[in-house]
């Protein structure tokens, strides 16, 4: 479970009515993506919460040299390009000592949801 805030971007860019979504991807210890998927998109919403469960098929002896980033995206218009608001990384290379300590969490919950509030990396 991952909630994530970015006090500088976001809150600026919500305001503007934008639509957001964040985008997971496991990566192996040499940074190949080995798997991708993204959430629904929030539209326009100053606190976007999103209510989804992604599964990602990884062995029990790979937990520990993984990686899974986490990116948030803004669109404003189908016209411009989307805009990476900010990231965070669990696992392998994670972004900081709250993500790792997260990620071990994680591995020892044994199929149980833990959940933290993470601030993300600007881009």
């Amino acid at each position: 479970c991952f909630q994530g805030s970015t006090r500088k971007n976001l809150k600026n860019v919500l305001r503007h009515k934008t639509n957001t979504y964040v985008k997971l991807t496991m990566l192996d210890s040499k940074g190949k993506e080995m798997s991708k998927c993204k959430t629904a998109v929030c539209g326009g919403q100053p606190n976007p919460t999103y209510k989804e469960t992604f599964l990602f098929q990884v062995a029990l002896f790979q937990l520990s040299e993984v990686s899974l980033v986490l990116s948030v995206f803004c669109r404003r218009s189908s016209m411009r390009p989307r805009e990476r608001l900010g990231w965070v990384s669990l696992g392998l290379n994670s972004t900081g000592e709250e993500q790792q300590s997260h990620w071990t969490e994680m591995k020892e919950a044994e199929g149980q949801q833990v959940c933290h509030w993470h601030t993300l990396t600007d881009t």
